[in-house]
């Protein structure tokens, strides 16, 4: 790290961020130069780290993220200005969600199928399913691109500290969490599950569903289960450093 990297402010949060990017466009979870995550880096979440607008996740590196403040009225009048729907949607998220210090937006694609059902919940079928049993809320009033308005009522719906993905109707998902490695963890998990009741459905059989006691005792177990977010992703970081890659400049 050079002494010019070494003064940016929140360097390691910036590193951990751009791998996120990285690994995402690498199992393909983005959608073209639309997706955006955020990381708050103040203790009240109001500052937080944005990816510049329109670059492709494959492409980002630790020093080109924004440092925002989701406070400033002015942050889409400036030089630099993030997405305005990025803006909308992450800028609301950490003014009235500050539990959500981490929030990962994308339109991959089996977690989007699921977002376009007539019911967009997600049953607990299987062990990655149950990760997420009564800890994922459905918004099922799409009200177009998340602009202030829009981005503001989504994160009405993450409120409740224990709900941790929201699936948005028609759109997507966003998952949040308290750092870059549970996060990722969990929108990588959140994935899988997805396309495991996706394809459950496609078999057009009967659906061996878990039952709440169960499924809510697995969910605790994996929430409880020491340290798989953090060597998770540090994998993930290890194997881009054996790569070369430049995600940390």
């Amino acid at each position: 790290m050079t002494a010019e990297r070494a003064n940016i402010d929140h360097w390691s949060e910036r590193v951990d961020m751009a791998a996120a990017f990285r690994w995402t466009a690498r199992l393909n979870l983005h959608e073209a130069v639309a997706n955006h995550f955020s990381l708050a880096v103040n203790e009240s979440g109001t500052r937080f780290l944005m990816n510049p607008d329109k670059r492709h996740f494959s492409r980002i590196t630790a020093s080109s993220l924004l440092l925002l403040d989701a406070d400033d009225p002015t942050a889409l009048d400036k030089p630099g200005a993030p997405d305005p729907t990025a803006w909308g949607l992450h800028g609301a998220l950490h003014r009235l969600c500050p539990h959500a210090r981490c929030a990962m937006h994308v339109h991959s694609i089996f977690a989007t199928v699921l977002a376009s059902l007539a019911d967009s919940r997600l049953p607990p079928i299987d062990q990655n399913c149950a990760m997420f049993f009564d800890r994922h809320v459905v918004d099922d009033s799409y009200g177009g691109l998340a602009f202030e308005e829009e981005g503001k009522r989504c994160a009405e719906l993450l409120k409740d500290p224990k709900k941790t993905v929201l699936v948005m109707g028609n759109h997507g998902v966003m998952v949040i969490g308290q750092t870059v490695a549970e996060t990722f963890n969990r929108l990588y998990y959140f994935e899988r599950a997805a396309e495991t009741y996706v394809r459950a459905l496609q078999t057009g059989r009967p659906l061996r569903v878990l039952s709440d006691e169960i499924a809510e005792k697995t969910a605790r177990e994996i929430e409880t289960y020491p340290d798989l977010d953090t060597c998770h992703f540090s994998e993930l970081k290890a194997i881009l450093d054996e790569e070369g890659s430049r995600y940390a400049t």
